[in-house]
This record gives C-alpha cells, structure tokens and sequence, in this order.
C-alpha cells in the first residue's frame, strides 16, 4: 500500500499512532509479523505467548522500531491468565483497541487415531483461546465504541482434507464464532474480521517443514491484518482469504 513503511522500505507513516495492539502468540511467524507491522504503522504492540527469551526478543525488536512494547507469558487457554494479560497491557500501554487472535497449534493425522487429550489441546487452543481473549479485550472497546478483532483462521476452516480432522474442527468453529462475534458488535463500532491463510512457510507446530517458494510467507499475512485496520471507519473486511498465486 503506497505511503506504508513495510519490508523494502517504503516512506513512513503512522497511521495507527494512539493505537494500542494485542497480537497472542507474537513471539514468532505469523504473530511476529503482525506484531513488526503494526508497530511499524505506530501502533503500541503488547505480545504474549509462552517463551519468556522469544517474548523478550520480540519485544526489543518492536522498540527499535520505535513502539511502546509490552510482553506477558499466557496461556490462551486459561482464563485467569488471558484476565491477567489484558488487564496488564492496558496498565502499560492503554486500552487495547486492536486485537489480533493469532495463538494456535496444528495437529494431523487421521481423527479416529487422536486421543482426547489431542482433541482438547487443538480446539481449546485454536477455538476457546479466541473466545477467552475477545471476552476479555471487548468490554473496554464497547465502552469506546470502536475497536479491531482480527481472528487468524485458515483455508482449513473452509475446506477439509485427509489428516485434517481436528484442526479442521478447530478453525470451521473459529469461522463460526468469527461471524456471530461480528453481527453482535457491529452496532458497537467494533469491526470483526477473519484471515485465512493457505499454508504459510513457519515453524507452525505439527506440521513439516514447507518450501517458501510454494507457501505465503508471514509478511503476506500481516499484509491482510494491515489492510483490514487501515480499512475506513465506516467498512469492514469481514474475511480474507490468502493462497499463492501459483499452485504447489
């Protein structure tokens, strides 16, 4: 987008100055790239995720760039943590009014041969972590009357395939919440919208190793989660679906 500072450099300008942003899982891939183009674009960047030395790292690296950082060990899973994580990042950085649901874990395989302990890990994590997080950031944005929910699904939550079964289930859920959350904040000023990437050259858990040049590399995705908050006041792109331009 013209007048966007990103990766090769283009002019500065912070069109979210006076933004603050929650990114779950920022500590790397997706997350991390949505975290560097948010404070790029002037916004405050808090993190979370579980690695304390990766959190640390991250958080420098969006202070060189010139943004307030803040990072919090979370588990999305846990209510008392995500209650913790909010209410902390508001005390450091202001009230959040961008949230991108990034956290999430892949597990394949055929679904009859998964345990219930792999079933509950996936879909809390990829599912229930959106709903503890948006629970706990969309009070204070209705108060305001305005605010960004970005849930990162996937192509997954559109389309099934062999192996797929619970991360499937995950993010078809997650497309599901997606859309009731936006038809129940809209007359908020709260704008929610979907990203769903094809496969994406990351460490993503539970997945193998993948050829950047036949994946969408984490830049393409933070791409999205730029236009959608830079997007007019009074539009919302409800989803976004990413894929390469040229087939594997």
């Amino acid at each position: 987008m013209a007048g966007i500072n990103n990766a090769n450099g283009g002019r500065k300008e912070k069109r979210l100055a006076g933004s603050v942003a929650l990114v779950t899982g920022g500590s790397r891939g997706v997350g991390r790239a949505i975290a560097h183009r948010l404070a790029m674009l002037g916004a405050s960047v808090a993190i979370c995720g579980r690695d304390r030395a990766a959190l640390e790292r991250v958080a420098a690296e969006l202070e060189k760039l010139g943004a307030r950082a803040f990072f919090h060990i979370t588990d999305v899973t846990d209510a008392k943590q995500v209650s913790a994580l909010v209410a902390e990042a508001d005390a450091a950085l202001g009230s959040i009014n961008i949230l991108v649901n990034n956290a999430g874990i892949g597990l394949f395989g055929p679904a009859h041969e998964k345990t219930e302990a792999d079933w509950d890990r996936v879909v809390n994590t990829n599912l229930k972590g959106v709903f503890l997080v948006s629970r706990a950031a969309v009070p204070s944005m209705i108060r305001r009357g305005s605010g960004d929910i970005i849930n990162i699904s996937s192509l997954a939550g559109r389309n099934t395939f062999a192996g797929g079964g619970i991360y499937c289930a995950s993010k078809w859920g997650l497309m599901g919440l997606s859309g009731c959350m936006m038809e129940d904040l809209r007359e908020h000023g709260i704008r929610v919208s979907v990203v769903c990437p094809g496969s994406v050259a990351t460490e993503f858990a539970g997945s193998g190793p993948k050829n950047p040049a036949k994946a969408l590399s984490p830049d393409d995705v933070a791409h999205a989660v730029q236009a959608i908050v830079t997007q007019r006041p009074g539009s919302v792109l409800s989803e976004i679906q990413l894929r390469t331009l040229r087939k594997a």
